[in-house]
């Protein structure tokens, strides 16, 4: 039997594939391709680079140009590079530097993302912002000195309240001049050689009546004339309700109001006059147990949204329509007759030293609500700076 006959492989169809030979023309013709292609990535690489050294030369330019103070952080939080105004606000080479040893020079205002500075030769007042890089390899510090801005503002809430003090001169007249004359006239009768004893002793608390209210509206006129406040302290937020709550409810019980207080937000801290927010808080719960029926309610419920702490208020008073809803935190206004009208004037005042605000709803026969909105103390930034 004879053997069978091996084909060449090129002879089989669907087996294996031949790999063609190449001449020598069509190899030399192929690596000039390769070689011009290469040339041409070379000299689009070449002219990248170009334009990446044209870049970072204008980003230097543009850096070293803003009038703010840019920081470009390495990973670890490491200086990389500090434009002009950086380096003149520090006053000193900041390359190599750790920002962590620079934050802590830094302290926190009542205004978030606002801190107060001090170089040595005066107070500065920063806009401090620190934004990641989407590479995740660093962050970017913007630092804006807005001491300039921050005073003119002061100026202008100055000039806001001088302006409201203008226009209520009238009113004070007024004001003083009742309780004034209602003293001077029990005090006169003092000397009446006929009144007993029992009536000298009430003409004397009724004219000690008269010289409190006295008392007590010019050092409200004085709170609401400075508008600032004396002293800064951390505190937290319930520590505060609890306080207020302690001198509230006896106010409450003695007009049979049910007073609850609730505080959502055990965490929260305060930056600020503890002693200047007690007091705007004091009043508006105070007006809100005034504005209560007997057998009525008042709640206070403290809580925590984003970046500021509410304390709202609300009561089943008999609330307000638009017309006295658009004329309560004016100077010298005021329902009841015992008031100085300068009560929510004031803690407006404060609310909005601290950085807050206070606003109110209300209808006829549906109560009202007042809400004072703080900014949040952040911990934790205070924390990092402390470190």
């Amino acid at each position: 039997m004879s053997n069978p006959v091996h084909a060449p492989a090129a002879e089989f169809g669907d087996g294996a594939h031949a790999m063609p030979r190449m001449s020598a023309a069509e190899l030399a013709e192929a690596f000039a391709a390769f070689s011009r292609a290469s040339e041409e990535l070379s000299s689009a690489y070449g002219a990248l680079q170009g334009q990446v050294s044209q870049l970072t030369e204008r980003l230097s330019v543009l850096m070293e140009a803003l009038p703010a103070g840019v920081l470009v952080l390495d990973r670890d939080g490491g200086i990389a590079q500090a434009n002009r105004a950086a380096q003149r606000l520090f006053g000193e080479d900041l390359s190599g530097s750790a920002w962590t040893g620079l934050s802590p020079r830094l302290a926190p205002t009542e205004t978030p993302g606002e801190w107060r500075f001090d170089d040595g030769g005066g107070s500065h007042r920063l806009s401090v912002s620190l934004t990641p890089l989407d590479s995740g390899e660093g962050s970017i510090v913007l630092l804006h000195d807005i001491s300039e801005t921050h005073r003119m503002r002061l100026q202008v809430e100055r000039n806001d309240r001088l302006a409201a003090m203008g226009e209520m001169v009238a009113g004070l007249a007024h004001q003083l001049r009742t309780p004034l004359a209602a003293a001077l006239l029990y005090v006169s009768n003092l000397g009446q050689p006929e009144l007993g004893p029992a009536e000298r002793a009430r003409v004397v608390d009724r004219s000690l009546e008269r010289l409190r209210l006295l008392e007590r509206l010019i050092r409200d006129m004085l709170l609401f004339a400075r508008g600032d406040t004396q002293q800064r302290e951390c505190f937290g937020a319930c520590e505060l309700a609890a306080e207020l709550t302690h001198t509230l409810d006896p106010v409450a019980r003695a007009r049979r109001v049910d007073f609850t207080d609730h505080c959502e937000c055990p965490k929260a801290l305060l930056s600020g006059d503890r002693k200047a927010l007690a007091g705007a808080l004091t009043n508006l719960l105070e007006n809100a147990v005034q504005a209560t029926p007997a057998e009525g309610s008042v709640e206070m419920r403290v809580a925590q949204d984003g970046e500021q702490v509410c304390f709202r208020i609300s009561d089943t008073g008999r609330g307000m329509d638009e017309e006295l809803l658009d004329r309560i935190f004016e100077p010298f206004f005021t329902t009841r007759a015992e008031g100085t009208g300068l009560g929510l004037a004031i803690a407006r005042s404060v609310a909005r030293a601290h950085g807050g605000d206070i606003e109110v709803r209300s209808e006829p026969g549906q109560g009202t609500i007042f809400t004072m909105s703080l900014p949040a103390h952040d911990e934790a930034v205070q924390r990092e700076h402390a470190s």
